[in-house]
């Protein structure tokens, strides 16, 4: 008896611990339970069920203007293979 209990604190002690994010998941928490997907929220709901956007919470992206940038904005699925010296040179 005391071995088998012995044995078995030593499998737990062994045994691989989950992380933080998969202990608690919508599966195994309780039935109202939503995790969510890690994402900011861009307002807040009202008590009479509404939500309001908050301007300051949208994201806001910074384009710089590419007038007369050399390259395209598109990026082929399939790319050609092309072959350079500087590549062949340092195989060497």
């Amino acid at each position: 008896m005391p071995l088998g209990l012995i044995l078995g604190l030593g499998r737990a002690m062994r045994r691989k611990r989950t992380s933080s994010l998969d202990i608690l998941s919508s599966k195994r928490g309780p039935r109202d339970y939503y995790k969510g997907k890690n994402c900011k929220s861009t307002g807040f709901h009202t008590r009479k069920g509404g939500y309001v956007v908050m301007n300051e919470k949208l994201p806001n992206y910074v384009v710089p203007d590419l007038t007369d940038f050399k390259l395209k904005p598109y990026v082929s699925q399939c790319p050609r293979e092309v072959k350079t010296t500087e590549a062949t040179d340092t195989a060497k």
